[in-house]
């Protein structure tokens, strides 16, 4: 059996840890979860601007979760990241792993000496007319070298790196079964970008990042009411002023607030339809089945019915943990269920194997 790494998701807002065991059957076991907050604008726009505070988060969470396990596998994401859909005249992959470097050189805004570059083949379905679908993925050498730097220096050691988007779609993979003919979009929205992998007939047909985020909602509060960032997150959380322990997004909110969180999630929700719309426009006849909805923003009041209002489509909250068994006196249930949504790319990072085609 393929050895296992630790999912390790280093977010605009927290780092979250996730270390599965693989059991018979394809079944998995969760052993160690964790979440460390990081100060406000730690990392912008997925680039690292505070190191430090990164690296002492990473042994943080490894320390105080008895984390046995130095193998990592993490991602990236943002403008750093570009993932294409490309037609190609039918080769083998080995011709593919000879021509790609040239091929790339007319979908990416990058020099190809800057980037590393992986694909995948989609489908040979259109090989009678000698051409292929690949997914074409090109990440810039200094994002990566960023976050595998501080995992090195956080003790650990960083084998793969992958792209946020795929690592949610193994968290779904994980947890749920396709329709024949389903059109699903999975939307991962965090602290500062929202990533969107749009998957026909369990195939990656489109992805796209926007600079987005739950931070919006921060600033609006911010300075619509004049309060302090901690003040802010805690209203948008569902606390108070006079309170900014831990709460629910089901709690009443002031209604200044609840109208702040409103407003912000319709405007999140149309930048969310406009790329799928993108989408559909260039993929005659279908239509959206459901969107899944993950990420530290996914809860926040409003968001789930601004996107079902606005994308007039059914939408759920992820549940990496779904189908992962784990012992409930080392895990409490209500807690599992309360972070589920942000622990999506941690889940599916951590069900990456050292047997995988690395990303």
């Amino acid at each position: 059996m393929a050895r296992g790494l630790i999912g390790l998701d280093i977010g605009s807002h927290s780092i979250k840890v996730v270390e599965l065991k693989e059991a018979k059957g394809g079944s998995w076991r969760l052993v160690k979860f964790g979440l460390h907050k990081l100060p406000p604008e730690a990392i912008v726009d997925g680039a690292i601007m505070n190191s430090a505070a990164v690296v002492e988060g990473i042994r943080d969470l490894i320390a105080r979760h008895r984390i046995k396990a130095r193998e990592v596998s993490t991602s990236v994401s943002g403008h750093s990241v570009i993932i294409k859909k490309i037609t190609l005249p039918s080769m083998t992959e080995e011709e593919l792993a000879e021509s790609i470097q040239w091929e790339a050189e007319q979908y990416i805004p990058f020099s190809v000496n800057d980037v590393n570059l992986d694909t995948q083949v989609l489908n040979r379905g259109a090989e009678d007319a000698g051409q292929m679908d690949v997914l074409l993925v090109a990440a810039k050498k200094d994002i990566i070298q960023e976050y595998t730097a501080v995992v090195a220096e956080a003790g650990l050691k960083p084998l793969i790196v992958d792209v946020a988007c795929f690592a949610i779609e193994n968290s779904f993979d994980m947890n749920e079964t396709f329709q024949p003919g389903e059109t699903v979009a999975l939307v991962n929205v965090g602290a500062s970008l929202v990533n969107i992998n749009v998957l026909s007939n369990g195939v990656t047909a489109f992805t796209r990042d926007i600079n987005m985020g739950g931070n919006q909602f921060t600033e609006e509060i911010q300075k619509q009411l004049n309060v302090s960032y901690e003040e802010a997150e805690a209203l948008k959380l569902g606390g108070n002023l006079s309170s900014a322990a831990h709460s629910t997004t089901e709690a009443v909110v002031p209604q200044e607030v609840g109208a702040i969180l409103r407003s912000t999630s319709e405007a999140l929700a149309v930048e969310i339809q406009r790329s799928i719309d993108f989408y559909l426009a260039t993929a005659a006849g279908l239509t959206l089945s459901r969107l899944i909805l993950s990420g530290g923003t996914a809860k926040i009041a409003g968001l789930k019915h601004a996107l079902e209002t606005t994308l007039n489509t059914k939408v759920e909250l992820a549940d990496p943990f779904r189908n992962v068994a784990y012992n409930p006196k080392e895990f409490d249930p209500d807690y599992l269920r309360d972070v589920a949504p942000m622990a999506t790319v941690a889940m599916g990072l951590a069900s990456r194997r050292l047997a995988d085609k690395p990303s």
